[in-house]
């Protein structure tokens, strides 16, 4: 008999222009190894907090809006948390996704890079690639974890030609410095994979679940950035080439 693959799942939800093309179904799994400290999503950063699940509960799930989401032009996109906590199962998903005939996308930080199969990325129509920032020391003040496997996965991702949209979150006095995106956007300029920049404003839409889970939320004084200072960025970013939305 044919083991039964399961995940810890925090929700999921359809969405509109922001986790891929289209109207997407989003799957919403538990566990992350970073703990960045914009995080607007502590509800999903331990696998024990999320609902067992089987990979024929998703695509049941999944299947209900099948015809609502291929005429949008969406598909499935897998988010957490980190998919690649759980690279079993976020594997098997995108392969039931692409049998199915539906897009997929895997939105990662990278960091676990390596537990992603070449099997895993075959099935993975479009990644959606957080880099949370480029100097190595801020890396790890922001997030706890370090810059390198990111690098390498996006490397990876290249070569062997999976599409990226490069995802940058834009907080004042962290992921700012004018010199560091300058490197950055050259380092993804080079990646002929990228489709894509997003600059995305920090936010403190989250602040209200960290104050329900008794969490001090780190960047609570912290300001969102100014339409000005976010234009400078999106215009670095342009400066190579790159298209930005």
């Amino acid at each position: 008999m044919k083991a039964v693959t399961t995940g810890r799942i925090h929700s999921w939800d359809l969405s509109t222009g922001v986790d891929g093309p289209g109207t997407r179904f989003v799957l919403f799994v538990s566990g992350c190894s970073l703990r960045c400290l914009y995080c607007a999503n502590p509800d999903t950063w331990h696998m024990r907090d999320g609902r067992e699940t089987t990979v024929d509960e998703v695509m049941a799930e999944i299947e209900k809006y099948r015809a609502f989401i291929t005429t949008a032009g969406g598909g499935v996109t897998i988010t957490g948390g980190e998919p690649l906590l759980q690279p079993a199962f976020t594997g098997e998903v995108l392969r039931r996704c692409r049998e199915a005939g539906l897009r997929t996308a895997l939105d990662t930080s990278g960091f676990l890079g390596a537990r992603a199969t070449d099997e895993l990325l075959a099935d993975t129509d479009l990644v959606l690639l957080d880099i949370k920032a480029f100097d190595v020391g801020t890396y790890r003040k922001l997030t706890g974890g370090r810059l390198a496997p990111t690098l390498n996965f996006a490397t990876r991702l290249n070569r062997i030609g999976v599409p990226m949209w490069i995802r940058y979150v834009l907080v004042p006095g962290w992921t700012g410095d004018p010199s560091a995106i300058d490197a950055l956007a050259g380092f993804v300029a080079g990646l002929e994979a990228v489709e894509r920049v997003d600059v995305l404003p920090f936010h403190k839409l989250g602040a209200s679940k960290y104050e329900a889970l008794g969490i001090p939320f780190p960047l609570k004084d912290t300001p969102t950035p100014e339409l000005e200072l976010v234009e400078r960025v999106r215009d670095q970013f342009r400066g190579q080439g790159l298209k930005v939305y």
